[in-house]
């Protein structure tokens, strides 16, 4: 029994300083027993509607990702860029993303493939896989056999034939046309246009234009028809590298019969251009206005154009600006823009540093796999990544990036299952790595088999209804 004068002076202490707190025990118990006591927290996912990535690494969530899915409520664009040193799971992550996506009946992808192996670009096994023949466009097949595609066919819309045309002049030379250059090449195309109505017109039709101007072009301004010709010179000049020099046999021709622009799939394999050579962005401008004004159509689809060795067009004004367009137009048709990149520094420090900006901002979803400390920290600055994130970018192994979904930060393991494996795995031992690398093993067989089968079930789900 407790001294009286114990109760009485507790009590006293009580009523002017409150009640003092009473001292527990320590207790004994094990690791699984305390866990229950601090509860783990983890931030909110992305919604459980999508394409299945893999799992967040510290919560152990399965990470599901769709720009579609989320544009309008958590992404203000659905367009996305991809950063990382080589060797660390980039392609593997392109390629399960688009073949997950292709499950959903209203999707289709145009694939820019700029890297390649045993004469073949790396999507030609999916595309195989999938009963897709590629567009193979090579500058050392000129004969009938080669695909070409037209910038002056008839489904583009005269403007844009005449963008064209311009954009490709620009790359080419490098900087703007001036006004009497780019007159020169105003009417040589209206010329063309106005005239040749039993085929398509070509190339050599603007070239022959350019050399040889109608008297009425220049009567039209006032201007001598000598003046006229000297203006066009460096133009024909250019274009005749896509008719009789080294780009010739793919633009220089009608568009080939055939290309079904309504397959699931669209691979371009540029796998045999020169990735370092002016070629590269000229490519890219003609590929991206062709697609422009000849897939992209207000038909409820949802379309994926996912562009590897992006620096290409990012880091040339011109064609900078052309896809700066595509994109603010094709968002309002639903296409979601995927720019694979090695570095951020290869575009903001070079010729386009304003409009690589432009299309960084545009971008809203970025994923980030393992780049050096300097590196990492210059990619933080500029796409305002929170600290945390920038220090572990340094530590990250392959298939581990962080995922930055309009401010929302994880960091994702990507989950590759059984069937995709031998897909998405090809022979490319010096660059992206091999099924072989034991890093990449991420998840045991019976894992990867109940996340196909996750997957499975959630895209039949989907595919039910049409994703808003």
């Amino acid at each position: 029994m407790r001294d009286p004068l114990s109760v009485l002076t507790e009590a006293f202490t009580s009523f002017l300083f409150g009640k003092v707190e009473t001292t527990r025990l320590p207790v004994r118990t094990s690791t699984g027993q305390a866990q229950a006591v601090y509860l783990p927290t983890a931030a909110p996912g992305l919604g459980d509607s999508g394409v299945i990535i893999g799992r967040e690494v510290y919560s152990g969530k399965g990470y599901i990702y769709d720009p579609f899915q989320l544009y309008g409520q958590q992404l203000p664009a659905p367009h996305w860029l991809v950063l990382g040193e080589s060797g660390n799971g980039k392609s593997a992550l392109e390629k399960t993303y688009v073949l997950r996506q292709l499950r959903f009946r209203d999707r289709q992808v145009v694939v820019l493939d700029a890297q390649g192996e045993d004469g073949v670009g790396e999507w030609n096994l999916i595309a195989q896989e999938l009963g897709i023949t590629p567009i193979r466009l090579d500058p050392m097949v000129a004969n009938d056999d080669g695909i070409r595609l037209n910038p002056l066919d008839p489904s583009i819309t005269t403007t844009g034939q005449l963008a064209l045309l311009r954009t490709i002049i620009e790359v080419a030379m490098g900087h703007g046309l001036d006004e009497r250059s780019g007159f020169a090449l105003k009417v040589a195309h209206a010329h063309v246009n106005e005239h040749i109505t039993d085929r398509q017109p070509i190339l050599t039709d603007i070239v022959e234009q350019l050399r040889h101007p109608e008297a009425e072009s220049a009567e039209a301004m006032n201007v001598d028809i000598d003046d006229v010709r000297a203006w066009g010179l460096d133009v024909a000049l250019v274009l005749d590298r896509l008719v009789d020099g080294d780009l010739r046999g793919m633009f220089d021709g009608p568009t080939t019969v055939g290309i079904d622009l309504d397959a699931p799939l669209i691979v371009f394999d540029l796998s045999h251009i020169d990735r370092n050579s002016i070629a590269m962005p000229i490519l890219m401008a003609i590929v991206g206005v062709w697609l422009e004004h000849t897939w992209i159509r207000p038909d409820r689809k949802k379309r994926i154009f996912l562009v590897e060795e992006a620096w290409h067009i990012i880091n040339s004004p011109f064609v900078a600006q052309l896809f700066q367009r595509l994109l603010k137009f094709g968002r309002r048709l639903g296409l979601s823009f995927v720019a694979v990149v090695h570095h951020l520094s290869d575009v903001v420090d070079g010729a386009a540093a304003k409009e690589a900006a432009a299309i960084l901002k545009m971008a809203s979803t970025r994923t980030i796999y393992a780049q050096k400390a300097d590196e990492a920290r210059n990619t933080g600055r500029v796409l305002g990544l929170p600290r945390w994130a920038v220090e572990i970018i340094p530590t990250l192994t392959p298939g581990i990036a962080v995922w930055d979904v309009n401010g929302n930060v994880q960091v994702v393991k990507h989950l590759i299952t059984e069937k995709e494996r031998p897909l998405v795995y090809t022979d490319r031992a010096m660059t992206e790595s091999s099924p072989a690398d034991p890093e990449l093993e991420w998840e045991t067989e019976q894992r990867a088999i109940l996340v196909e089968q996750q997957m499975n079930a959630q895209m039949n789900d989907s595919s039910q209804s049409t994703v808003a």
